[in-house]
């Protein structure tokens, strides 16, 4: 299958406020390669899109009935299905919050349209963009030193390389981005992703960064 003839990602939106939805639906359609699921204004309406297994959510944080990445875990019980933060809320807790529960990226709602649709394309290609601004937060948590929970074994234990790695994913850099701020091959990048996902027992580079610091290994 070529690429023009690859079907296209199907995204959902869960967003309350009806003018931003529609605007998320004018940058989306500006892609060929994205088409719109559907759209839900709150976490209650969610519920028959996660039942659709759409490639993406783009999933705002303050909804009427909660918070909109409460909704992360369901969505990643579909396999293939990720979820993308797009939200005003940069502060270090919610960013955090977001992250932990296993979303893919954080972007804010002041991004470009273009970096909207980067950040999409990155999720679906299994990056995870994050918008400068929460980035900061995100780092400082990383490297904040915590206590380790746990005694981690050796066969789980990450190497400095691999530590930066994660750090370099966490500021939403790409596998090429990352390789270059490391001075390492994509391929070499590849290769420590592999071995990252080995030693956590993890399929994702959230959920990388999620374990690494609960491990207390960053």
């Amino acid at each position: 299958m070529t690429e023009n003839e690859r079907p296209s990602a199907r995204i959902a939106i869960v967003e309350d406020d009806p003018m931003v939805r529609q605007y998320f639906q004018g940058i989306i359609a500006m892609e060929p390669g994205f088409q719109i699921l559907g759209m839900a204004p709150d976490i209650a309406s969610a519920d028959a899109l996660i039942d659709q297994s759409p490639d993406l959510f783009l999933l705002d944080i303050g909804l009427p009935d909660g918070l909109g990445y409460d909704l992360v875990p369901k969505i990643k019980q579909h396999a293939g299905s990720k979820a993308l933060i797009i939200s005003t809320f940069g502060d270090r807790e919610t960013v955090v919050k977001a992250i932990m529960t296993g979303a893919d990226g954080y972007l804010l709602k002041d991004s470009s349209p273009q970096v909207i649709l980067d950040g999409i394309a990155a999720t679906l290609d299994g990056g995870a963009p994050v918008s400068p601004a929460a980035a900061i937060y995100l780092l400082g948590f990383l490297r904040a030193d915590p206590e380790p929970i746990g005694i981690v074994s050796p066969e789980s234990r990450l190497s400095q390389r691999e530590t930066e790695l994660l750090q370099a994913f966490a500021r939403g850099e790409s596998y090429k981005q990352a390789a270059r701020t490391l001075g390492i091959s994509p391929h070499t990048v590849g290769t420590h992703v592999k071995s990252i996902y080995r030693k956590l027992e993890v399929n994702s580079r959230s959920e990388a960064i999620r374990e690494a610091f609960r491990s207390g290994q960053v």
